[in-house]
């Protein structure tokens, strides 16, 4: 692959940040976007407006026609049965949270467990936490183990005779874990209980197949698939989505209205109420795109080759402390330098134009079972080079010169 070709398709690394070239290595917060995505924004609104899904005029049908386009894009790259057991919601959150509410109101009871593990984002464990409050459910954690993983033994050791789903991410923003999807749903499932997965950071790093995983939910978060905000996918199997009430109600979703009673639109327009993010829907077909032209398998050997590299970079550093050292590891390193706090760390590498995160990146359960305030972390996109990990070393040096160490 060319990078350098591929990093020039960004606008956005045309800009200087502090006098310096952008070294963007947040990409596990928000990935940039390429100018297709960003031009296919302006079209749409400047050329090709309309609501969709309502009237019957030229630019509406058109609108509807490229909205539509996008669902079996989406089928298409994570290879789901059907079109229609793609649902658009505004991000990942909303996805995880349309499961939990609708599957809590149908499902779930006083008692009932829900399984998560000390990895989860808080997307993932928030709104289960609601269910705990309002219908007195109790929630599991799968325990990480050393090297910031969780093992096949750690779900089946929690699995009682109460629990009732399992919610998962695919791979962690802190500590780069990728878990073992297909073999946790493979035991779920011989005791009938279902899966879902926060997709949040496995669909813009890893080959994803519903089929494969078997999983029965999978989240998506456009934003950090090279696309616009405000959208995101949820994959549910047809089964699901067929059984489960609606989460929202309103215009689109419905079948008929009478006073007397409601009927309910045809999948997925029951999961679809009101105007929906038009624009960022037919524009993540872009980016969808862009991902199919670079393709997954070269992002994920691209990535791998700059996740070696920089762990070999900074664990040469003795001031460095990475956390975690999952076998199966994604594009990301959260570290510490002792003495040093990571809003400081990232301060001062702001200052040579490089940027990366600092906090607890909503994993706030995870950072207390480490014992960690916060952590620094960078993270991986397919612009990212070589150059950029030696750069983020310097200016970590400079920042040890700063602080005297």
């Amino acid at each position: 692959m060319d990078i350098d070709s591929i990093k020039r398709e960004f606008p956005i690394f045309d800009n200087k940040v502090q006098n310096n070239d952008l070294v963007y290595l947040d990409s596990a917060n928000s990935s940039q976007k390429p100018r297709v995505v960003i031009d296919r924004i302006y079209d749409f609104y400047s050329k090709e407006f309309s609501n969709v899904g309502r009237s019957v005029h030229y630019l509406a049908v058109a609108a509807t026609n490229l909205y539509e386009n996008t669902r079996t894009s989406v089928q298409r790259y994570i290879n789901a049965k059907d079109k229609n057991e793609i649902v658009f919601t505004k991000g990942a959150t909303e996805a995880i949270n349309l499961v939990a509410n609708t599957f809590g109101q149908k499902y779930l009871e006083e008692g009932d467990e829900v399984l998560l593990t000390e990895l989860e984002h808080h997307s993932n464990y928030v709104p289960w936490h609601f269910l705990r409050n309002s219908k007195k459910i109790k929630i599991e954690f799968a325990e990480i183990n050393e090297a910031g993983e969780i093992t096949i033994e750690a779900i089946k050791n929690k699995i009682t005779n109460k629990t009732k789903i399992i919610s998962v991410t695919h791979l962690s923003n802190v500590t780069g874990a990728i878990l073992p999807i297909k073999e946790i749903v493979e035991l779920a499932h011989s005791k009938n209980i279902p899966v879902l997965v926060d997709g949040c950071q496995g669909a813009p790093h890893l080959k994803l197949d519903m089929q494969e995983l078997d999983c029965d939910f999978y989240a998506i978060s456009g934003h950090k698939m090279y696309g616009p905000t405000g959208i995101g996918v949820l994959y549910a199997k047809k089964k699901w989505l067929d059984d489960l009430p609606p989460y929202q109600g309103g215009g689109g979703m419905i079948n008929e209205v009478k006073k007397t009673g409601i009927s309910y639109g045809e999948l997925p327009n029951k999961y679809e109420a009101g105007t929906m993010a038009t624009a960022q829907v037919i524009a993540f077909n872009e980016s969808i795109k862009f991902m199919e032209k670079v393709g997954i398998e070269n992002i994920e050997k691209h990535e791998k080759e700059l996740l070696d590299y920089g762990l070999d970079i900074l664990g040469k550093n003795n001031s460095i402390k990475i956390v975690g050292n999952p076998i199966n590891k994604g594009g990301v390193i959260s570290f510490t330098i002792e003495g040093v706090h990571p809003h400081d760390i990232a301060t001062i590498l702001d200052e040579d134009g490089v940027a990366i995160r600092a906090g607890h990146h909503c994993c706030q359960i995870l950072h207390e079972k480490l014992k960690l305030p916060a952590t620094a972390r960078a993270s991986f996109g397919i612009y990212n080079t070589k150059d950029d990990i030696d750069q983020l070393s310097q200016s970590i040096e400079n920042c040890k010169k700063i602080f005297n160490i």
